[in-house]
């Protein structure tokens, strides 16, 4: 991340789009899911939401430090991330973020990760459904052959939504990840072009 804060200071003027898909709309079932660009405002609104104690105690930024409203603009825009903002069906607000960050074009690998910005939708299903349209762009437009994730050992939610999308659970980074001074395991899960597939066509 501290690279991508030097990088910021030579793209601050730049809002041009670096990957290969744009706002989608698709629908899931009955329900539709919009995934949008992120613009100057929409990224100080997405550092707001990482920022915050309730979603930073999860993720891992700059060894503690959240990414700011720049820093998120030039991830955006950096081949190396494909990241939205999430709106609930059939509004325009978004209320999340799903993300594919360290994606590697050789190795066709990328590691996903996310944010409910407004708790107010917990439970609802949208991030899931985000998540499942984020992993349908990574794998059918970037080309993707494995994506992975890792997610605290207590939190249950998000668990869900990896199992939800067909994660599976590969392995434990044990105790690394201190919540108020206690130590955590971090699950590993990821999941394969091919299972993706197999999965969205039952």
């Amino acid at each position: 991340m501290a690279g991508v804060e030097r990088a910021a200071q030579e793209c601050q003027r730049q809002d041009r789009p670096a990957q290969a898909a744009g706002n989608v709309r698709s629908a899931c079932g009955s329900r539709q899911v919009s995934l949008i660009w992120i613009n100057r405002d929409l990224a100080e609104l997405a550092a707001r939401w990482i920022a915050a104690k309730e979603n930073a105690d999860w993720l891992d930024f700059n060894n503690g430090a959240p990414p700011s409203p720049l820093a998120i603009r030039v991830m955006s825009q950096l081949d190396a991330h494909c990241i939205r903002l999430f709106t609930p069906d059939g509004e325009d607000a978004p209320i999340g973020l799903v993300a594919l960050s360290d994606i590697h074009p050789r190795f066709r690998s990328a590691r996903l990760w996310y944010v409910l910005g407004d708790k107010r939708y917990a439970g609802g299903g949208h991030t899931k459904r985000s998540v499942a349209e984020l992993l349908r762009m990574g794998f059918q437009d970037l080309g993707l052959e494995s994506v992975n994730a890792w997610v605290v050992e207590s939190n249950a939610p998000s668990i869900a939504i990896l199992r939800a999308n067909g994660f599976r659970r590969i392995g434990a980074q044990r105790r690394c990840h201190f919540l108020d001074g206690t130590p955590h395991d971090r699950l590993l899960f990821d999941l394969l072009a091919t299972e993706f597939g197999s999965r969205n066509d039952e």
